[in-house]
């Protein structure tokens, strides 16, 4: 908007100059998904890898545990081993989840220290053994405001390039998060920054390198030194954008033979992140009546039993169609309704509405292990009060339920 002046120099007009944006907008968007995308596809023989290590730790442990059980022992070791590799599973099938979904993103307090550990994890699976991993957190707080999809789609971009630096030959990665603080001097070297407390993440590698002209050129959309098929030359250009739309500047420095090392500055918060709730502490139980549905028998069952320990009553059904007869015939008889959400006939959000109108005051809880078509604002729109992802934790459930029943 531009002024208009009059001789005295009152403004009498202005001019208006405006740019619809939706159309670039959309196109970054679908961009940076893309980019996602590509980097999956990078991860996904190393996350085969990975899976059926974990698989290999619950058959053989199962296997052990059947065995000693037809002597009439039972070995908790066994059992043990089987969970903590169910919940390397979960956790695994989460970090894929968290890189792929496409939604709004949202800035709010996060830690990048677990961020670090978790997307190391998924690398670790993914890289030859013939490249090292080393990171170092040297940062006592870690808290950003920040997009934790975007901060993990930022390491998996750096690491994958990195990586694909030291294919040939092998080498060293290197992740370190420490504390830095830019006085004034020090703010106006980069573009945007204030003065204050920083972290500094840096992310290095002792690959091939690149010489000045490649250097200068790394940040600009759809360059690539990859050959043709390997890469889209979005991902420095998605990770220099992201960083800066987090208030934050990225550097880099590389020689030829000499490996390269990118330095990411972003303001640090100093608010404590949540304390995460205490597993150990006693479980909630209840003695209501709850209608449990899911079209998995198996599931079914499991649930089942997880309730009834908890001790409540448990009706289970495999069709949502035959849990909606049966509510309806009873309303009052149910105290709380716990359904999944892709089954055959009706899906669970569906059921939730048709339930919701015999009686408006059930609690709902909707279990999902990944569906596009709901999310957990979906569902609070939809009046359902719970939403809980699989697969399902016996404590979280217990204090999920307790939560829903106002109690």
């Amino acid at each position: 908007i531009s002024p208009i002046r009059d001789p005295e120099g009152k403004i009498t007009n202005f001019v208006s100059i405006n740019r619809d944006v939706t159309m670039q907008a959309r196109l970054e968007n679908q961009l940076r998904q893309a980019q996602k995308m590509e980097a999956i596809g990078t991860l996904a023989g190393g996350v085969a890898h990975d899976f059926n290590n974990i698989l290999g730790s619950i058959f053989g442990y199962t296997q052990l545990a059947l065995d000693d059980a037809k002597s009439g022992i039972v070995n908790v070791e066994f059992l043990e081993e089987i969970f903590k590799a169910a919940k390397r599973a979960k956790n695994l099938v989460q970090q894929i989840l968290v890189l792929s979904r496409q939604t709004k993103y949202e800035k709010k307090p996060i830690e990048l220290a677990p961020i670090i550990y978790e997307s190391m994890k998924l690398m670790r699976a993914s890289l030859p053994a013939n490249i090292e991993i080393n990171q170092e957190i040297l940062a006592e707080k870690t808290t950003i405001l920040g997009d934790s999809t975007q901060i993990h789609q930022v390491l998996m971009n750096l690491c994958t390039n990195a990586a694909h630096a030291m294919q040939e030959n092998g080498g060293t990665l290197n992740i370190r998060l420490a504390d830095v603080y830019l006085d004034a001097r020090d703010a106006v070297k980069y573009i945007g920054m204030s003065p204050g407390p920083h972290l500094r993440l840096t992310v290095s590698d002792t690959g091939h390198g690149m010489d000045r002209r490649t250097r200068d050129r790394i940040f600009d959309p759809f360059f690539t030194t990859k050959e043709m098929g390997k890469g889209t030359g979005m991902g420095l250009a998605i990770v220099h954008g992201i960083i800066k739309n987090h208030g934050g500047a990225i550097t880099v420095y590389s020689e030829p033979g000499q490996g390269t090392t990118f330095n990411i500055l972003l303001p640090r918060m100093n608010s404590q992140s949540e304390l995460t709730i205490d597993q150990s502490e006693t479980i909630p139980t209840g003695s209501e009546t709850v209608l449990l549905v899911d079209d998995e028998l198996g599931l079914l069952e499991a649930g089942k039993m997880m309730l009834t320990r908890l001790g409540y009553n448990v009706t289970a059904k495999t069709s949502s169609l035959t849990a909606l007869e049966t509510f309806a015939a009873h309303p009052e008889d149910f105290d709380l309704l716990i359904t999944d959400m892709t089954m055959p006939g009706m899906t669970g959000d569906k059921l939730a509405r048709e339930i919701l109108g015999i009686r408006p005051d059930l609690p709902i809880i909707l279990c999902t292990g990944f569906s596009e078509a709901i999310s957990e604002e979906k569902a609070e729109q939809t009046g359902i009060k719970g939403f809980i992802m699989k697969p399902i934790d016996l404590n979280s459930l217990a204090r999920l339920i307790r939560k829903v029943l106002g109690e």
